[in-house]
């Protein structure tokens, strides 16, 4: 689906240009930039918030038809109905054996550490006023609105709306309609993978905008809530960065080893698009660039267009984690102990809201606010007020987490299928962290020059 045209090649950026000219670099300065500023001049930092915003909206106004075309490209140029039947079984599978992980591996962080043990607040005195500006946000949870949700009034509907979940339904159906018609969909398809491609460069093209963006969103957050909202509450914040960590480095490490391949190769492989989640907070700006590094590392387009897509959808394993570590952390300091059928009952629910939050912004706390609001008898949901100041600050950790897992689980669903090259996959990978490696020598060999410069 993608080529080399559509994206810029690592080869071409680094060896060729200075290291300031790359986008992992520029990203990784705005970030720094942008935190600089809000904490040392926060009245300046709240004015840049138009950025990350604009930044944001340009790449949701993106996202459906970048899902739409990858999801149809993705099917019609697959095998058999049976085939492509079995892969989104098996990724769904996957998806859902690591939400139970993430959800179990939130309950247990949470539990060891105790953030909230000791602040002794009440339901009374919540500000009901603020509690209720939250909690009528969000209806109560129906599962079959839910799935009823995703099909839509209209085809177009969702298109407009941006939607995603109700697209990836009609990119499905739209999919096994054009395998149904055989050659007849050649022009179709066609034109669709044309349209794809003039995606994916406009992308490749708004990109370069991502150090602005980075830099706005960083330098609102930190000079709208700064250091003293984090210290308030910063175990918390600690306990789910835990959490997350242990997940990626454990849990994914683990599954990527079982599989013959190194995360730490991965994850310095995608390193630009983990830095553009960093500063924004959501995976969105980061998915052409997956598709097309998943691409490169050998796995068919057939398969990433089908699988990363449904990942993004089905598989916020960050948001999960969150999920269960932020109920119990509210429990803990509104002294209120749940039973285990309770807590039972909250992780089912949870692997609902997990992914009804899909393409939401602020997906995790708003699958928080549905998840208390579907069991009034465990947590009150007026108890969202307690971390509302702080969550901006805990939506990088999961949409790291999030974006590091269904990268992982994309590779593995390949190589079930026999659709991933495994020599191209460890060259790629190995060749990343060459370049990754050069990188740092160009660093340290610039700090050397410019002490020596400054020794002069």
């Amino acid at each position: 689906m993608t080529d080399a045209a559509t994206f810029p090649d690592e080869t071409s950026l680094r060896p060729a240009e200075p290291m300031w000219k790359s986008l992992y670099f520029q990203v990784l300065m705005g970030v720094i930039a942008g935190i600089a500023v809000g904490h040392f001049f926060p009245q300046i930092g709240e004015l840049f918030k138009p950025l990350g915003d604009a930044f944001v909206k340009l790449v949701k106004m993106m996202i459906v038809p970048v899902v739409f075309c990858t999801i149809v490209l993705g099917i019609a140029g697959s095998g058999s109905n049976k085939a492509i039947g079995g892969t989104i079984i098996k990724a769904m599978l996957l998806f859902y054996a690591l939400t139970i992980i993430a959800l179990v591996t939130g309950l247990v962080t949470v539990d060891l550490i105790q953030p909230g043990t000791g602040m002794h607040i009440t339901a009374a005195s919540i500000d009901p006023a603020e509690a209720g500006k939250y909690a009528k946000t969000i209806k109560k949870l129906d599962t079959v609105d839910m799935l009823m949700h995703v099909i839509p009034p209209s085809f177009f509907e969702p298109f407009a709306e941006g939607e995603v979940l109700p697209v990836l339904f009609i990119a499905i159906i739209t999919g096994f309609g054009l395998r149904k018609i055989g050659r007849a969909a050649d022009p179709f398809v066609g034109g669709i993978r044309s349209f794809s491609k003039a995606l994916f460069a406009a992308f490749s093209a708004m990109m370069r905008l991502a150090p602005l963006g980075a830099f706005g969103a960083i330098a609102f957050i930190v000079a709208k809530n700064g250091i003293r909202t984090i210290g308030n509450l910063g175990l918390l914040i600690a306990t789910l960065y835990v959490a997350c960590a242990f997940f990626v480095f454990v849990v994914l490490w683990g599954l990527a080893r079982f599989h013959g391949f190194s995360l730490w190769k991965l994850l310095r492989y995608i390193r630009e698009e983990l830095l553009i989640v960093l500063g924004t907070s959501s995976t969105e700006p980061a998915l052409p660039g997956m598709l097309f590094k998943l691409e490169r590392l050998g796995c068919k387009p057939s398969s990433v267009g089908l699988t990363l897509p449904l990942g993004y959808s089905f598989n916020l394993d960050g948001t999960a984690i969150y999920l269960t570590l932020a109920s119990i952390f509210l429990s803990q300091a509104m002294d209120i102990h749940l039973t285990g059928w309770q807590i039972a009952s909250m992780i089912f629910v949870m692997l609902l809201t997990s992914k009804g939050a899909a393409g939401v912004t602020g997906s995790g706390f708003a699958a928080l606010v549905a998840t208390l609001a579907a069991m009034p008898d465990t947590v009150p949901v007026a108890g969202v007020v307690i971390i509302a100041g702080i969550d901006r600050f805990m939506s990088e950790a999961r949409a790291l987490s999030s974006l590091v897992s269904n990268a992982v689980s994309c590779i593995v669903i390949a190589i079930w299928e026999g659709e991933c090259d495994l020599a191209t996959l460890h060259a790629e990978l190995d060749r990343g962290s060459a370049l990754a490696l050069m990188d740092e020598v160009r660093q340290s060999e610039g700090a050397r020059e410019l002490d020596g410069q400054v020794a002069a």
